[in-house]
C-alpha cells in the first residue's frame, strides 16, 4: 500500500487532507512541521508528501530541501499545498524539490488529479 505523510501546522487542513488520502486508498500519516516530519520519514520513508509552506520549526522549503538529501528522498513525490500561489512562489517550491503544486482550498478532484498526474494513482 502507497504511504503518504500530511505535513502542515493546520490541524483542519492535516485532517481534511488525511480523508481525502483515505478515501484514495493511501495510507496516511501526518505532521504538524517539517522537523516533525524528518522524524516520521526517518521511520518509514513515503511514497508522497503533501506539505504546507508557511510552518514554525522548520518551513516547507527547508523540509523539502532536507528530504532530497536523504537515501531515498529523491524518490518521494513532494506536493507543495498552499496560498502561495505567485510564479515566485512556485518557482521556489520547484526548485527546493517539489514535484507538484495545489492551492489551498484544495478538494478531493484536485489531489486525485495531481496524483494520477505523479502516477501515484491510475
Amino acid at each position: 500500500m502507497k504511504k503518504c505523510l500530511v505535513v502542515d501546522d493546520s490541524r483542519v487542513i492535516r485532517r481534511v487532507a488525511l480523508k481525502i488520502i483515505q478515501d484514495l486508498g493511501i495510507d496516511v500519516d501526518e505532521a504538524e512541521n517539517g522537523k516533525k516530519a524528518l522524524n516520521a520519514i526517518a521511520i518509514r520513508m513515503p511514497d508522497l508528501v503533501l506539505v504546507d509552506w508557511d510552518m514554525p520549526v522548520m518551513d516547507g522549503i527547508a523540509f523539502t530541501k532536507e528530504l532530497r538529501k536523504l537515501p531515498g528522498g529523491n524518490e518521494v513525490a513532494v506536493v507543495f499545498c498552499t496560498t502561495e500561489n505567485d510564479a515566485p512562489h512556485i518557482r521556489q517550491a520547484l526548485d527546493a524539490g517539489a514535484d507538484e503544486y495545489i492551492m489551498k482550498p484544495f478538494d478531493g478532484e484536485i489531489v486525485r488529479s495531481k496524483l494520477v498526474l505523479l502516477g501515484l494513482l491510475g
